[in-house]
């Protein structure tokens, strides 16, 4: 069904491409209302344009706080030309149709990116044009509604195509839009408020997101996928990708998997490797590139093909080291001029700069269609006051440092999940096992393959405790010397006796670190 535009009401707070618009409206004869802002950036331009309260006869009061709200506003906008109760009101009260609604709104989340003033903040919450743009979409059969300027060029098109109108498939499009639009702008300012009053667990909960890129497929190529961005800033991810091919779903799965690890490591160089999001090599040390080294020593089998994580920049001798294996994705907080020349020269290889990255989302989520799973964020390693040795050999100073290490990086495992560690590098890494009996022998099967000299006197960390002492006992055999785990166990006492008996060291934390 097509629909001329006659009258056209414009309420922007971002003016970029107005000109345009307001071009294609002047050719077509098309009427223009307008208020504050956007009707003096209008008369600025010098087309012609009615103040709403001009047109209302109401002057905007409350600080602007009312200006559109007002019964010849909504009556046009809602009107539905084929009622003709509808149509007899309207002529008795003498109020016009509006045909086009062209609206965006304050900039809530720029504001609260850049401010921490409550009250100016709250000022940014629009109101009016939220109500302008949903009575549009809901009258889509008589309304054409654009709240976005990136669609500036498909309404040109359309009206130039339709002389001065628009048709029922495009209205209905556009009406999608917007109330995607407001459903998106609401549901920011309502977890701005749960943000700011620290409600992880709301009554109802909303999530926003905006469409940062379409995927070349998801996991399998039988399956689509799109990356969102759910942030107050919703234009960058804070990943610069400075080469290669485009990321595809499972890359962004283990950069965010990653990123999540390498994090948690703050005072010294780490290097992260990932495989299908489980860590497959994690190492901190001193000097960037024995980070680097130790990392992918690890398992190198498994690294093939993986993502590597740096929280220090690339040079040249880290780049050359780089190259010499077969890597999807390198990320570092840098990447000197030397560096990237070689790095370059694998076309293919996709090198992201972290510089900017920042993590902010205190929860997690996990979607089943039509139910959801929302919990917080595993963010610590274990409470110090809670850590006690229960065997009769105690750990050392140095030890109980890289235990810390060790039980964070156990976090990040799928669970089942055993990690073994030496000297701030893990050595052998059990996954997701259906039972920690086989995460322990293939954490020491692992270390035995590519690490066989440091399995010695190394650290092993489990999620979780020890039902049996079989687990411990492959262990122990493997060589390991200090063991760290939540206990809680009715065998606890079995256990440690098995620990006792080897004369190895164990410390229980009183926290658990599933993760599935």
């Amino acid at each position: 069904m097509f629909r001329k535009i006659k009258n056209a009401l414009i309420s922007v707070s971002d003016k970029e491409g107005l000109i345009d618009v307001l071009k294609v409206l002047k050719k077509n004869k098309i009427n223009i209302i307008s208020s504050g802002g956007t009707y003096k950036a209008i008369k600025s331009l010098r087309f012609k344009c009615e103040e709403v309260s001009s047109y209302t006869g109401f002057n905007e009061m409350l600080d602007g706080r009312v200006k559109t709200l007002h019964p010849k506003i909504h009556a046009g906008i809602l009107f539905d030309r084929s009622n003709k109760k509808h149509y007899k009101q309207m002529i008795k009260q003498d109020f016009k149709p509006i045909d086009l609604v062209i609206v965006n709104f304050y900039p809530f989340q720029k504001v609260v990116i850049n401010s921490k003033n409550k009250d100016k903040i709250i000022e940014n919450i629009d109101i009016g044009g939220p109500t302008m743009v949903r009575a549009a979409a809901k009258n889509f059969k008589n309304v054409l509604i654009i709240t976005d300027k990136s669609d500036y060029e498909s309404f040109i098109k359309e009206v130039n195509k339709n002389k001065g109108g628009s048709t029922l498939k495009y209205r209905e499009y556009m009406s999608s839009k917007a109330f995607g639009t407001t459903a998106y702008y609401d549901s920011i300012v309502s977890n701005w408020f749960n943000d700011t009053l620290k409600i992880d667990f709301p009554e109802k909960k909303t999530f926003f997101g905006k469409k940062f890129s379409q995927l070349r497929y998801g996991e399998n190529p039988h399956q689509k996928a799109s990356l969102y961005i759910s942030s107050y800033n919703d234009e960058e991810l804070g990943l610069n990708k400075l080469n290669g091919k485009e990321l595809s779903y499972n890359n962004y799965n283990d950069i965010f998997s990653s990123l999540d690890i390498l994090l948690s490591i703050k005072k010294m160089p780490a290097t992260v490797i990932i495989k299908h999001a489980n860590p497959c090599g994690v190492s901190c040390n001193k000097i960037a590139i024995k980070s680097f080294v130790n990392a992918f020593l690890s398992d190198p089998v498994s690294a093939f093909g993986g993502v590597i994580a740096c929280n220090y920049k690339i040079n040249e001798k880290i780049a050359k080291e780089i190259n010499k294996n077969f890597i999807e994705v390198i990320l570092a907080k840098g990447f000197n001029e030397k560096a990237l020349k070689i790095l370059k020269k694998k076309k293919n290889l996709r090198i992201i700069d972290i510089s900017k990255y920042k993590k902010n989302n205190r929860v997690l989520n996990k979607n089943f269609g039509n139910s959801f799973l929302i919990q917080n964020k595993d963010e610590i390693i274990y409470n110090k006051k809670d850590l006690r040795c229960v065997t009769k050999i105690k750990p050392t100073k140095a030890e109980l440092r890289e235990i810390e290490f060790a039980y964070n990086i156990c976090k990040y495992v799928k669970s089942n999940a055993i990690v073994l560690t030496k000297d701030f590098s893990t050595i052998g890494i059990g996954a997701g096992q259906p039972s920690r009996l086989d995460s322990c022998k293939l954490a020491t099967q692992k270390a035995f393959k590519f690490r066989k000299k440091s399995i010695r006197n190394c650290i092993a960390a489990s999620d979780a405790f020890f039902p049996f002492a079989d687990g411990i006992k492959t262990l122990i055999s493997a060589g390991v010397s200090v063991i760290v785990q939540p206990g809680g166990s009715i065998r606890d006492k079995e256990v440690i006796d098995a620990a006792n008996k080897a004369k190895i060291k164990m410390i229980f934390t009183k926290t658990r670190h599933f993760n599935h």
